[in-house]
C-alpha cells in the first residue's frame, strides 16, 4: 500500500513535470540565471601582429581569484525595497535619477535614448551635483546612449558610488566606471554579460581581430584602465552568455581599477 507521504510526493512531481512541459521553451529558459561560469584565458587566444584584442598578459587577473558565484548565489540580488525607497523622497526626477540634495543624485532604472539628454537637463537645474549613487540599475536599452551618458558623468567630475545593498548590472558597470572617483559598499554586487548586436550575435561569435571590440577596449582605457587590464576585463564580461549574468564584487572591481 502507497504511504500518504509518498502519494503526496509522487503527485508533486507529475505536476511540476506537467508545468514544465508545457511550458513554452522561451519561458523555460528565462526562469534559469547561471551564475556559475567556468572561463580560461587560453581559450581566448594569444594577440596576433593583425591586432587582435586578446594576450596572455589577461592571464595575470585569473579566475581563481575572483568571488565564487557560488558564495553570491544565498546573498541578496538586487538593491533591497528599503533602499529603493528613498528615491521618492527626492527633490526632483530625471527619468532614472533622483536628486536628494544639492551634490548628490540617485540612480535607479534602465538607460534608454532619452537618459543623456535628461541627465543634461539635471546638471543644468542642479550643477551643484558630485555624487553618483547607483542603487539599482540594471544596464541599458541603448548602447549607443550608454557610451554617451558614461562620457558625460566623467566630463561632470562626478563621483559615481554603489552604496550599502546597491547593485549595478550589464551597461550599468561602464557608468560606475566613468567616475572620477569610484566607490563601493563591501555587499555591492556587479552584473557583467557578454554584449549582443542586432542580430543576435555577441563578442564571441566575432573574430578577436574584428574592429568591433575597439570601441569597448578604447573605453576601458578612457577610463583608467592600462591595456592589460582594459583586455582582461573585456574577456571577462564576454566569457559569459548575453542571457546570463555573472555576478562580481567589490574586491573583483578593484583588481581592474582604483577605488576611493
Amino acid at each position: 500500500m502507497v504511504s500518504p507521504v509518498a502519494l503526496v510526493r509522487t503527485l508533486f512531481v507529475a505536476l511540476c513535470a506537467a508545468v514544465l512541459a508545457f511550458a513554452p521553451a522561451h519561458a523555460q529558459q528565462g526562469l534559469t540565471v547561471t551564475t556559475t561560469v567556468s572561463w580560461t584565458w587560453e581559450e581566448v587566444g594569444d594577440a596576433d601582429d593583425d591586432g587582435a584584442v586578446f594576450d596572455d598578459e589577461a592571464a595575470l587577473l585569473d579566475d581563481d581569484a575572483l568571488a565564487e558565484d557560488v558564495d553570491m548565489a544565498a546573498t541578496r540580488r538586487y538593491a533591497p525595497s528599503a533602499t529603493l525607497a528613498t528615491l521618492g523622497r527626492a527633490k526632483a526626477h530625471y527619468g532614472p535619477f533622483a536628486v536628494i540634495d544639492a551634490a548628490t543624485v540617485r540612480m535607479a532604472g534602465d538607460v534608454t535614448s532619452a537618459t543623456p539628454r535628461q541627465f543634461a537637463a539635471m546638471l543644468a537645474a542642479f550643477p551643484g551635483l558630485k555624487r553618483l549613487e547607483m542603487v539599482d540599475c540594471p544596464g541599458s536599452l541603448d548602447e549607443h546612449a550608454n557610451l554617451i551618458l558614461a562620457r558625460a558623468i566623467r566630463r561632470a567630475g562626478m563621483e559615481t558610488v554603489v552604496p550599502r545593498g546597491g547593485s549595478v548590472r550589464s551597461g550599468a558597470v561602464e557608468l560606475w566606471l566613468a567616475g572620477t572617483t569610484r566607490r563601493a559598499a563591501a555587499d555591492a554586487e556587479f552584473g557583467v554579460h557578454s554584449w549582443a548586436d542586432d542580430s543576435g550575435r555577441e563578442a564571441n561569435d566575432y573574430a578577436p581581430s574584428d574592429p568591433v571590440h575597439a570601441e569597448y577596449l578604447g573605453y576601458y582605457r578612457e577610463m583608467g584602465m592600462d591595456d592589460a587590464k582594459a583586455r582582461a576585463f573585456y574577456a571577462l564580461t564576454n566569457s559569459t552568455p548575453f542571457d546570463e549574468v555573472r555576478y562580481l564584487t567589490r574586491d573583483d572591481m578593484a583588481r581592474f581599477v582604483a577605488l576611493n
